[in-house]
Parts: structure tokens; sequence; C-alpha cells
């Protein structure tokens, strides 16, 4: 079943990458990641919208180096490679015992000071939580409405700073499958656009997702994603490369 769903996944990848032919074209629908500080876009392509994540199945959690997107508390730019993108804005000082190296964990490419973008990949399909954006979909739900939930950490070494298990213990809540907790959602930024990833930085991402993102930084203790990376249903063991940010307003969807 897994196998035929990750067939299923990158067959649609592959159908609709040729609806999309260039990242400049006027072919593509919305596209991510972006700037939450700036409202603005011209892409009117329509969608349905995703219901609130609590109604939805959770399906997937992955994280990437640096964040994604920018807004108003991550915006230092630290480059446009696939480990780039935007740190928070508070200042790493090294000698500061919460940003001293952790040192080697099970996750490959993360150390206290850095930033983090987590997303919460959540699905209309009756799916569980599994590897990689094919568990958000199945053999008869090849269309779901996605939807991200989205927070932007800064790493400390601090077993007493919140630990990531509080945002990624599973449980099934009614019908659907959900984390205990995510972070507060308190002026999060809800828009339109598509899935990320350094894949698509010269291309059109064909999937359409809802986003929801909060424009604060938060902290979040590195032992307790190592300990996550060492052990998760996701098959997550590293920090996943950045797409760079859209800026052209013919790729954005207008915020309201």
């Amino acid at each position: 079943m897994k196998i035929f769903t990750t067939f299923l996944f990158l067959s649609l990848l592959i159908s609709c990458s040729g609806q999309n032919k260039e990242l400049n074209g006027q072919t593509c629908g919305p596209q991510t990641p972006r700037d939450i500080g700036n409202y603005f876009g011209e892409n009117m392509t329509d969608f349905a919208m995703a219901k609130d994540y609590k109604k939805l199945n959770l399906c997937n959690i992955h994280f990437h180096k640096n964040a994604e997107h920018k807004g108003p508390g991550f915006s230092v730019l630290k480059g446009e490679g696939k480990h780039d993108g935007f740190a928070c804005n508070q200042k790493v000082d090294k000698s500061q015992k919460k940003f001293m190296p952790f040192g080697k964990g099970a996750c490959k490419n993360i150390e206290a000071g850095d930033t983090i973008e987590v997303h919460w990949v959540h699905s209309s399909c009756d799916i569980e939580p599994g590897p990689t954006l094919g568990a958000c979909l199945s053999d008869t739900c090849k269309d779901p409405l996605l939807r991200v939930e989205t927070q932007v950490f800064l790493l400390v070494n601090d077993r007493n700073a919140p630990s990531f298990k509080d945002y990624t213990s599973i449980r099934k809540k009614g019908k659907v499958f959900q984390t205990s907790n995510l972070p507060s959602r308190k002026d999060a930024v809800t828009f339109r656009g598509s899935t990320t990833g350094p894949s698509f930085n010269n291309k059109c991402s064909p999937f359409n997702v809802t986003w929801n993102v909060t424009p604060k930084c938060k902290t979040l203790d590195v032992k307790s994603v190592h300990d996550w990376c060492a052990n998760n249903v996701f098959k997550e063991d590293h920090a996943q490369g950045i797409r760079k940010l859209v800026k052209e307003p013919k790729l954005l969807a207008p915020i309201n």
C-alpha cells in the first residue's frame, strides 16, 4: 500500500508539473514560500480552502533548516542556498549557555542557535500519518485538501525550553489524527499557496495548499528535536532544504 501511495503521489506530481511550465509563467497557481508581512498578490487562482486543521488528519511532520517564509520575527536573510532562507531576529551569542553546541545527535544538520521552520501537514483524506507527502493521499483520495500549520523556532541548548515532543505526540481525536498540541495559532496568517522545497526553485509547485503561518519565532530545546529524529513515524532524520522566497506578485495570492 505504501509503495502504491508513493507511486500515486509521484504520478500526480509529474502530471501536474506538465501543466505548469515555467516558474515565472502565468500558468502557475499561487506559490509558497512568501513574505507573510506582505499581503499583496496578483494570482487570483481560486481553490477551496482546507478546513480548520482540527477537522483534518495529520499526515506528515517535517522541518526545514532556516525559515522558508519571511516574517516579522524571522527576517534575517542567511542566503539563497539549499539550507539558507531566513533566521529568527534574536541575536545568537555563542558565549551564552543556551547557544553552546549540543554536539552530535540523531538529526544530521542542526545545532543550538539554528532556526528551523516546522510544517504540520494535514489532509482531508482518510489516512494515517507517515513518511513524505505521499502519506497525505491514497488510492481512493487522489486530490486532497491540504493544510500546513507552520511555526518557526530558534533552537536552544536548554532542557527548560519547550520540548518538540509537546508538539509531535500523535493521537486520534474523534475520527482524525492530531498532535496533542500545536504552538499557539494566535496572529497566524492564512493564505493560498503550494508545496515548497528546493526542487521547485525553477518550476511551479503543482499542489494547492492552505497555509497558516505564525509571525513570531519561539524557542525549542535542540535535544528534544534530536530525540524526535531518533524515532518518529515520518522517518525524518534531518532538516530539509528550502525553496527560495517567491516574490513575483503574479505568483502570489492576495492575503485577505
